[in-house]
């Protein structure tokens, strides 16, 4: 009996100490999650939201949130205005790309930062940012920028497209003012710099109705200016960048700065005249000087229409490999042709003699028909002739007959 009751009071002290281990183990648990948790507080995982990176003389800058469609919130656009900054003051970067990272471009700017703590509170403040929502959209640069568009471009994200001087974009993206459809408004430059590209009319149709539009629309309306497959935007980008980058510098900022004027800054032609002047700087002079020295020593006054024949572009004048190289391709361009050329001299000679033997071969085909024609006809008219005369002799003998029978018989008696 005694050995029962030790037994059993064993048992239910065993309990409760697992009891109280179990707990304390739960509670180590949760003081370990909570110091995890605090731990991930205070120290956050930072992302790089925008990359810059050089490609030789071009600057490359990546918008990198890909898991927001390149949404961009106010940190962001701090980094992409640090960013364009840098490449202002840079002096040996004279092109910028500007482009998205993960399948998209930009999907414009992030409407969660919006809200506060309180959710029926807006803040308005990160949209009326001095240099724009979603970047410097409301600066002028100094340089030029080629934006390089893939997946969606739109809403705010259209505006920083729309802020670059040239776009090229998939054939698989899609423009358009989404932010229509929720309430907020066209503010980092689309008003003004749409209806200079494609006029007033169809900037009205974009921005009111806030449908979308496809890469062939774009195109044909003036809103990007190369068309790629899928995939290649920012590596025709690239490419385009470098194109511009080979030209003298000064003329073309000079050129873009003029343009930009007569479209924003001038109420009249005369002033937009005007500005071309007086933008136009030493440094302009020297360099124009310095490409007709060029020209006058590479081109011949006894070859002048030799540069015509060139198969190279303008800004590939300043680069000796790549005149050389276009040199060579012009070289077996010339030969090509000239063999070409000859095989189509061959053919042709080729198909006259074959023609001139067709002929000839038919005339002697028709001249020998003609003769077996003739002498088909002489025999069948000699063969006519004959039955005819055959005819004559058997009518006469007929004849002669007939007259014998007709004639009256007289028979000589004898004399009695």
């Amino acid at each position: 009996m005694f050995r029962q009751l030790s037994r059993c009071v064993n048992k239910i002290v065993e309990a409760n100490v697992l009891q109280i281990n179990r707990g304390i183990s739960s509670a180590r648990c949760l003081l370990k999650k909570e110091d995890c948790a605090e731990m991930l507080e205070e120290k956050p995982i930072k992302q790089n939201t925008v990359l810059v990176e050089k490609d030789k003389n071009i600057t490359l800058i990546g918008i990198n949130r890909p898991r927001q469609r390149n949404a961009i919130d106010g940190q962001t656009a701090a980094k992409l205005c640090e960013a364009f900054s840098a490449f202002e003051a840079d002096d040996a970067s004279p092109v910028a790309v500007l482009y998205g990272i993960g399948g998209s471009f930009c999907s414009g700017f992030d409407i969660l930062e919006m809200a506060n703590e309180d959710e029926s509170t807006v803040s308005v403040e990160i949209l009326m940012m001095p240099e724009g929502s979603v970047g410097p959209t409301r600066r002028q640069l100094s340089k030029p920028v080629v934006c390089g568009i893939n997946g969606y471009c739109v809403a705010n994200g259209l505006e920083l497209a729309l802020m670059c001087d040239l776009r090229v974009m998939e054939d698989s993206a899609v423009l358009g003012f989404f932010n229509r459809r929720f309430g907020v408004p066209v503010i980092d430059g689309g008003t003004a710099r749409l209806p200079a590209m494609i006029g007033l009319s169809r900037a009205l149709d974009l921005i009111l109705t806030g449908r979308h539009v496809c890469a062939e629309e774009a195109n044909s309306m003036g809103i990007v200016n190369r068309i790629v497959p899928t995939g290649e935007a920012l590596n025709k980008a690239i490419e385009l960048a470098k194109c511009l980058s080979k030209f003298p510098q000064s003329a073309l900022n000079h050129d873009r700065k003029s343009v930009y004027s007569a479209v924003f800054d001038v109420s009249s032609f005369q002033q937009a005249i005007q500005n071309e002047i007086m933008y136009t700087s030493k440094d302009i002079i020297d360099q124009m000087h310095d490409g007709i020295k060029w020209f006058n020593k590479t081109f011949k006054d006894s070859d002048t229409d030799s540069w015509l024949k060139r198969d190279k572009s303008m800004a590939d004048w300043y680069d000796e490999e790549v005149a050389e190289a276009a040199a060579k391709v012009e070289e077996e361009k010339q030969a090509k042709e000239a063999l070409r050329i000859e095989a189509e001299q061959k053919v042709q000679e080729e198909k006259e003699r074959k023609f001139k033997e067709k002929t000839l071969k038919s005339t002697k085909v028709t001249e020998k028909q003609k003769t077996e024609k003739e002498m088909e006809k002489n025999a069948a008219s000699t063969e006519s002739k004959e039955k005819d005369y055959k005819n004559v002799n058997s009518t006469e003998s007929n004849s002669k007959v007939n007259y014998e029978e007709s004639k009256p018989q007289t028979s000589k008696e004898p004399k009695k």
